[in-house]
């Protein structure tokens, strides 16, 4: 356990180090809101779906067909965890504020951190699980996620559906079920991109969080106990309900690892669209993203003793 947790610590302080680069270089303003704004974009729509079809490139076999299904399985008991939990917290805020509360408790930060971290912690081999646990990520966001912050009337089953992350998951599956393999020079193009995720993504969080206002962040009460809730309560829930399948260890550790990921971006993204507390969200996806640094070692290091790695 403790080789473990010193492992992984310094894989999770290698990307600290990079968001320390885009904090420095957000305060020194070389790094604009428009940037932040534009490299989002790119790793959305482009680094995203790449990085899908990258990891299923793989050879198709019945064992990962097998734990690719238990991997969306686990998924959903994760998010269906966060569906029973959420409900019962932030009752006495605001609506505008109980939404973003809410919401920023429950989803993790798949593409920013839990994809990077995924990578550095159990190799690319488990990245084919990481994308099946974004595909339902997508799913439920688009809705149960719409529903918390505006209502069921503004619920879009085809953003659900068609979005860059199941865009990016089918093409990638359909190459996976078939067998087909990218040319070379196009194989490449789309490992080079893919390889942007973590060094593009660390430097934006790093950006977003100097606009954030670290000192304000530790004299709100509501944000730890919604960072307590995303970064301990509801992964130790998932970690607990998930073993009795008997995953694979290196499924068992990306749904953990996932799961104990801080706070979506997108929370602060659907606070704005919907019309919610967006300060209060951009406020828990920074103090959330903090606190991760203690405990995504430890959730990490945990799952990997748990399951035998």
């Amino acid at each position: 356990m403790l080789s473990n947790l010193i492992i992984v610590s310094g894989q999770v302080l290698t990307l600290f180090l990079l968001m320390g680069t885009g904090f420095v270089l957000r305060k020194k303003e070389k790094f604009t809101k428009t940037t932040q704004s534009q490299l989002g974009y790119l790793l959305m729509y482009v680094v995203t779906p790449c990085l899908i079809v990258d990891s299923l490139q793989i050879e198709q076999t019945s064992e990962i067909l097998r734990e690719t299904g238990l991997a969306t399985i686990a998924s959903c008991i994760f998010f269906a965890i966060g569906s029973v939990i959420t409900p019962l917290m932030f009752k006495k805020k605001k609506a505008e504020t109980r939404a973003v509360l809410r919401f920023g408790a429950m989803y993790p930060n798949l593409g920013f951190m839990g994809f990077p971290l995924v990578r550095a912690v159990l190799g690319e081999s488990a990245m084919i699980y990481a994308t099946a646990f974004l595909v339902v990520f997508q799913i439920y966001h688009w809705t149960h996620g719409v529903i918390i912050m505006s209502g069921s009337k503004n619920v879009s089953l085809k953003s659900a559906v068609f979005n860059p992350g199941v865009f990016g998951f089918c093409v990638g599956m359909l190459f996976f079920l078939f067998n087909i393999r990218l040319p070379w020079p196009v194989d490449n193009a789309v490992a080079f991109i893919s390889s942007l995720n973590t060094p593009i993504a660390m430097i934006v969080i790093g950006s977003m969080m100097a606009d954030a206002g670290i000192l304000k962040l530790l004299k709100i009460p509501s944000l730890y106990l919604g960072s307590a809730v995303k970064l301990i309560m509801i992964p130790a829930l998932t970690a607990l309900a998930i073993y009795p399948l008997g995953l694979d260890p290196i499924v068992y550790c990306t749904i953990v690892i996932l799961a104990a990921t801080p706070c979506a971006g997108i929370t602060s993204i659907f606070a704005d669209r919907f019309g919610c507390d967006s300060l209060t969200a951009a406020q828990l996806v920074s103090l959330a993203t903090l606190l991760s640094i203690i405990t995504l070692p430890v959730f990490s290091a945990l799952a990997k003793s748990i399951a035998g790695l």
